[in-house]
Protein backbone atom coordinates (compact mmCIF):
# COMPACT_ATOMS: atom_id res chain seq x y z
CA UNK A 1 0.00 0.00 0.00
CA UNK A 2 1.21 3.90 -0.81
CA UNK A 3 1.91 6.50 2.01
CA UNK A 4 -1.28 7.76 0.49
CA UNK A 5 -3.71 5.03 1.43
CA UNK A 6 -3.03 5.32 4.95
CA UNK A 7 -6.19 5.35 6.75
CA UNK A 8 -6.99 7.24 10.08
CA UNK A 9 -10.33 7.11 12.13
CA UNK A 10 -11.77 10.42 10.57
CA UNK A 11 -11.11 9.21 7.23
CA UNK A 12 -12.36 5.94 7.44
CA UNK A 13 -15.65 7.55 8.83
CA UNK A 14 -15.78 10.13 5.90
CA UNK A 15 -15.29 6.83 3.76
CA UNK A 16 -18.16 5.06 5.10
CA UNK A 17 -20.21 7.84 4.82
CA UNK A 18 -19.19 7.86 0.99
CA UNK A 19 -20.39 4.34 0.25
CA UNK A 20 -23.60 4.34 2.26
CA UNK A 21 -24.43 8.04 0.34
CA UNK A 22 -23.28 6.39 -3.19
CA UNK A 23 -24.78 3.07 -3.01
CA UNK A 24 -28.00 4.29 -1.54
CA UNK A 25 -28.80 6.90 -4.15
CA UNK A 26 -30.99 4.40 -6.35
CA UNK A 27 -32.80 3.07 -3.46
CA UNK A 28 -33.61 6.72 -2.07
CA UNK A 29 -31.11 6.85 0.79
CA UNK A 30 -29.70 10.31 1.95
CA UNK A 31 -27.15 10.67 4.75
CA UNK A 32 -28.73 12.53 7.23
CA UNK A 33 -25.92 13.39 9.35
CA UNK A 34 -22.59 12.32 10.28
CA UNK A 35 -19.49 13.20 12.11
CA UNK A 36 -19.23 14.69 15.94
CA UNK A 37 -21.97 16.84 14.82
CA UNK A 38 -24.10 14.13 14.31
CA UNK A 39 -26.26 13.97 17.72
CA UNK A 40 -29.58 12.29 18.44
CA UNK A 41 -31.53 12.40 21.87
CA UNK A 42 -32.96 9.47 22.96
CA UNK A 43 -36.33 8.69 25.32
CA UNK A 44 -33.97 8.82 27.97
CA UNK A 45 -33.28 12.32 27.77
CA UNK A 46 -29.47 11.24 27.09
CA UNK A 47 -28.40 12.36 23.47
CA UNK A 48 -25.78 9.83 21.27
CA UNK A 49 -23.73 10.50 18.74
CA UNK A 50 -24.24 8.28 15.96
CA UNK A 51 -21.05 8.10 12.97
CA UNK A 52 -23.15 8.27 10.06
CA UNK A 53 -27.16 8.75 10.08
CA UNK A 54 -29.33 7.42 6.76
CA UNK A 55 -33.12 8.21 5.97
CA UNK A 56 -35.16 6.74 3.60
CA UNK A 57 -38.99 6.41 3.41
CA UNK A 58 -41.38 4.23 1.87
CA UNK A 59 -43.82 7.19 1.33
CA UNK A 60 -45.63 7.01 4.34
CA UNK A 61 -42.55 6.39 6.91
CA UNK A 62 -39.34 7.91 7.50
CA UNK A 63 -36.55 4.98 8.42
CA UNK A 64 -33.55 5.75 9.98
CA UNK A 65 -30.25 3.89 10.63
CA UNK A 66 -27.03 4.08 12.44
CA UNK A 67 -24.36 3.58 10.82
CA UNK A 68 -21.25 3.21 13.94
CA UNK A 69 -17.10 3.08 12.65
CA UNK A 70 -14.66 1.05 14.11
CA UNK A 71 -11.43 1.61 13.05
CA UNK A 72 -9.45 -0.57 15.74
CA UNK A 73 -6.75 -3.53 15.40
CA UNK A 74 -9.40 -5.69 17.52
CA UNK A 75 -12.27 -7.20 16.55
CA UNK A 76 -15.45 -6.03 17.05
CA UNK A 77 -17.55 -8.40 20.03
CA UNK A 78 -20.75 -8.60 21.35
CA UNK A 79 -20.38 -5.43 23.69
CA UNK A 80 -19.95 -3.41 20.74
CA UNK A 81 -23.35 -5.05 19.23
CA UNK A 82 -25.11 -4.57 22.30
CA UNK A 83 -24.44 -0.65 23.01
CA UNK A 84 -25.63 -0.42 19.29
CA UNK A 85 -28.53 -1.80 20.46
CA UNK A 86 -29.25 0.05 23.52
CA UNK A 87 -29.05 3.51 21.45
CA UNK A 88 -31.65 1.74 18.99
CA UNK A 89 -34.13 0.98 21.89
CA UNK A 90 -33.44 4.51 23.03
CA UNK A 91 -33.36 6.69 19.67
CA UNK A 92 -36.11 4.39 18.12
CA UNK A 93 -34.05 4.12 15.36
CA UNK A 94 -35.41 1.11 13.05
CA UNK A 95 -32.06 -0.36 11.83
CA UNK A 96 -28.03 -0.49 13.05
CA UNK A 97 -24.83 -1.20 10.84
CA UNK A 98 -21.16 -1.78 12.26
CA UNK A 99 -18.80 -1.14 9.57
CA UNK A 100 -15.27 -2.54 11.36
CA UNK A 101 -11.58 -2.54 9.58
CA UNK A 102 -10.60 -5.51 11.40
CA UNK A 103 -13.71 -7.88 11.65
CA UNK A 104 -15.76 -9.57 14.14
CA UNK A 105 -15.59 -11.77 16.96
CA UNK A 106 -18.09 -15.17 16.95
CA UNK A 107 -19.89 -13.95 19.71
CA UNK A 108 -20.08 -10.66 17.76
CA UNK A 109 -21.62 -11.96 14.46
CA UNK A 110 -23.51 -13.89 16.94
CA UNK A 111 -25.27 -11.56 18.60
CA UNK A 112 -25.73 -9.14 15.56
CA UNK A 113 -27.40 -11.61 13.80
CA UNK A 114 -29.67 -12.43 16.95
CA UNK A 115 -30.52 -8.48 17.19
CA UNK A 116 -30.89 -7.65 13.31
CA UNK A 117 -27.81 -5.60 13.41
CA UNK A 118 -25.99 -5.53 10.03
CA UNK A 119 -22.20 -6.07 9.99
CA UNK A 120 -20.40 -4.90 7.46
CA UNK A 121 -15.95 -5.47 7.22
CA UNK A 122 -14.49 -2.64 5.50
CA UNK A 123 -10.82 -2.78 5.08
CA UNK A 124 -7.93 -2.20 2.88
CA UNK A 125 -6.88 -4.07 -0.34
CA UNK A 126 -4.11 -6.73 0.34
CA UNK A 127 -2.18 -8.27 -1.93
CA UNK A 128 -3.64 -11.75 -1.01
CA UNK A 129 -6.83 -10.36 -2.40
CA UNK A 130 -5.80 -10.53 -6.05
CA UNK A 131 -5.33 -14.66 -5.83
CA UNK A 132 -7.92 -16.10 -8.49
CA UNK A 133 -9.42 -13.03 -8.84
CA UNK A 134 -7.07 -10.48 -10.74
CA UNK A 135 -8.95 -9.92 -13.62
CA UNK A 136 -12.34 -9.22 -11.96
CA UNK A 137 -10.83 -6.96 -9.21
CA UNK A 138 -8.38 -5.01 -10.99
CA UNK A 139 -9.97 -4.51 -14.69
CA UNK A 140 -13.20 -3.97 -15.93
CA UNK A 141 -13.82 -4.33 -19.54
CA UNK A 142 -17.15 -3.31 -21.25
CA UNK A 143 -17.84 -3.41 -24.91
CA UNK A 144 -20.67 -0.54 -26.29
CA UNK A 145 -22.28 -0.17 -29.74
CA UNK A 146 -24.46 2.49 -28.90
CA UNK A 147 -24.21 6.25 -29.36
CA UNK A 148 -22.97 7.88 -26.32
CA UNK A 149 -23.36 11.24 -24.43
CA UNK A 150 -20.59 11.39 -21.56
CA UNK A 151 -21.05 14.65 -19.60
CA UNK A 152 -19.06 15.13 -16.39
CA UNK A 153 -18.45 17.79 -13.76
CA UNK A 154 -14.66 18.17 -13.35
CA UNK A 155 -13.04 20.17 -11.05
CA UNK A 156 -9.81 22.17 -13.05
CA UNK A 157 -8.33 24.43 -9.73
CA UNK A 158 -8.90 24.95 -6.05
CA UNK A 159 -7.66 28.23 -4.70
CA UNK A 160 -7.99 28.46 -0.75
CA UNK A 161 -6.34 32.21 -1.27
CA UNK A 162 -2.80 34.21 -0.52
CA UNK A 163 -1.46 31.84 -3.63
CA UNK A 164 -2.35 28.46 -2.18
CA UNK A 165 -4.10 25.82 -3.92
CA UNK A 166 -5.22 22.08 -3.35
CA UNK A 167 -4.04 19.47 -5.59
CA UNK A 168 -6.66 16.57 -5.70
CA UNK A 169 -5.28 13.43 -7.84
CA UNK A 170 -7.51 11.15 -6.32
CA UNK A 171 -11.56 11.35 -5.28
CA UNK A 172 -10.87 10.15 -1.82
CA UNK A 173 -8.56 12.93 -1.36
CA UNK A 174 -11.00 15.05 -0.60
CA UNK A 175 -11.59 13.00 2.34
CA UNK A 176 -9.47 14.29 5.06
CA UNK A 177 -10.12 17.93 4.53
CA UNK A 178 -12.15 19.62 6.96
CA UNK A 179 -13.44 23.25 7.65
CA UNK A 180 -13.74 24.88 10.91
CA UNK A 181 -15.82 27.87 10.87
CA UNK A 182 -15.32 30.91 12.97
CA UNK A 183 -17.98 29.86 14.65
CA UNK A 184 -16.35 25.62 15.52
CA UNK A 185 -18.69 23.87 13.36
CA UNK A 186 -17.34 21.44 11.61
CA UNK A 187 -18.07 21.34 7.65
CA UNK A 188 -16.52 18.20 5.67
CA UNK A 189 -14.45 19.67 2.74
CA UNK A 190 -15.96 17.12 0.28
CA UNK A 191 -19.65 19.18 0.93
CA UNK A 192 -18.09 21.93 -0.52
CA UNK A 193 -16.81 19.84 -3.75
CA UNK A 194 -20.24 18.33 -3.91
CA UNK A 195 -21.83 21.81 -3.75
CA UNK A 196 -19.92 23.26 -6.28
CA UNK A 197 -20.64 19.92 -8.82
CA UNK A 198 -24.08 20.71 -8.65
CA UNK A 199 -23.74 24.37 -9.58
CA UNK A 200 -21.79 23.25 -12.72
CA UNK A 201 -24.86 21.19 -13.61
CA UNK A 202 -26.91 23.81 -13.76
CA UNK A 203 -25.17 26.31 -15.74
CA UNK A 204 -26.52 26.56 -19.25
CA UNK A 205 -23.57 27.72 -21.53
CA UNK A 206 -21.09 24.66 -20.64
CA UNK A 207 -18.37 25.78 -23.01
CA UNK A 208 -17.17 27.69 -20.52
CA UNK A 209 -15.28 27.56 -17.03
CA UNK A 210 -17.60 27.90 -14.17
CA UNK A 211 -16.08 29.81 -11.01
CA UNK A 212 -17.59 29.77 -7.28
CA UNK A 213 -16.53 31.66 -4.42
CA UNK A 214 -17.70 30.06 -1.09
CA UNK A 215 -16.69 32.93 1.78
CA UNK A 216 -15.69 31.93 5.06
CA UNK A 217 -14.21 34.65 6.76
CA UNK A 218 -12.10 33.18 9.76
CA UNK A 219 -12.42 29.71 9.18
CA UNK A 220 -9.21 27.30 9.13
CA UNK A 221 -8.71 24.35 6.45
CA UNK A 222 -7.40 21.02 8.27
CA UNK A 223 -6.19 17.95 6.92
CA UNK A 224 -6.55 15.07 9.82
CA UNK A 225 -4.12 12.72 8.19
CA UNK A 226 -0.84 15.49 8.28
CA UNK A 227 -2.06 17.62 10.48
CA UNK A 228 -1.88 20.55 8.66
CA UNK A 229 -3.58 23.42 9.96
CA UNK A 230 -4.37 26.62 7.62
CA UNK A 231 -5.86 30.15 7.78
CA UNK A 232 -9.48 30.51 5.74
CA UNK A 233 -10.65 33.07 4.71
CA UNK A 234 -12.28 31.54 0.95
CA UNK A 235 -12.68 28.90 -1.47
CA UNK A 236 -12.32 29.44 -5.28
CA UNK A 237 -13.25 26.70 -7.31
CA UNK A 238 -13.07 26.53 -10.76
CA UNK A 239 -14.05 23.91 -13.27
CA UNK A 240 -16.45 22.87 -16.24
CA UNK A 241 -18.51 20.29 -17.83
CA UNK A 242 -17.12 18.20 -20.49
CA UNK A 243 -19.14 16.37 -22.92
CA UNK A 244 -18.62 14.17 -25.73
CA UNK A 245 -20.57 12.24 -28.72
CA UNK A 246 -19.06 9.05 -29.50
CA UNK A 247 -21.46 6.39 -31.55
CA UNK A 248 -18.35 4.32 -32.71
CA UNK A 249 -18.22 0.27 -31.74
CA UNK A 250 -16.47 1.79 -28.67
CA UNK A 251 -14.15 -0.58 -25.93
CA UNK A 252 -13.48 0.87 -22.65
CA UNK A 253 -11.22 -0.43 -20.44
CA UNK A 254 -10.85 0.72 -16.71
CA UNK A 255 -7.63 -0.11 -15.05
CA UNK A 256 -7.78 1.10 -11.20
CA UNK A 257 -5.69 0.53 -8.15
CA UNK A 258 -8.11 -0.98 -5.75
CA UNK A 259 -7.73 0.70 -2.30
CA UNK A 260 -10.69 -0.81 -0.25
CA UNK A 261 -12.58 -3.89 -0.12
CA UNK A 262 -16.30 -4.19 1.89
CA UNK A 263 -17.94 -7.41 2.26
CA UNK A 264 -21.16 -7.29 4.07
CA UNK A 265 -21.66 -10.30 6.44
CA UNK A 266 -24.92 -11.43 5.94
CA UNK A 267 -25.61 -10.18 2.81
CA UNK A 268 -23.00 -11.97 1.47
CA UNK A 269 -22.38 -8.78 -0.80
CA UNK A 270 -19.18 -7.65 -1.64
CA UNK A 271 -17.87 -4.20 -3.27
CA UNK A 272 -14.16 -2.99 -4.14
CA UNK A 273 -13.34 0.45 -4.16
CA UNK A 274 -10.74 2.10 -6.33
CA UNK A 275 -8.47 5.09 -5.50
CA UNK A 276 -10.66 7.37 -7.97
CA UNK A 277 -13.81 6.63 -6.18
CA UNK A 278 -15.28 3.87 -8.61
CA UNK A 279 -16.84 1.10 -6.60
CA UNK A 280 -17.60 -1.88 -8.55
CA UNK A 281 -19.60 -4.83 -6.73
CA UNK A 282 -18.24 -8.21 -7.09
CA UNK A 283 -21.84 -11.12 -7.48
CA UNK A 284 -21.52 -14.49 -7.53
CA UNK A 285 -20.66 -16.51 -10.81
Amino acid sequence: MSETNNLNWKTYESITKYVYETLGKQSGVTIKGYGTTCIVKGKSGVSHQIDVLTSHTDGTTIYETAIECKFRKKKVNKDVVMKLVQILEDTGMSKGIIVSKSGFTRDGIQYAKHKNIGIVHLREYEEKDLQGNRRQIDIATLDLNIKIHRTRPKITSIDIGANREIEIKHEFDYFPYIVMLESGNLIPFYDYVNDFRKEINRINDKTKPFIKKYKITGSKLINNQTGENLDLDEILFTGQITESDDNRNLKYTIVDKVWLLMKSIFEERTFSFSENGLIIEHKKV
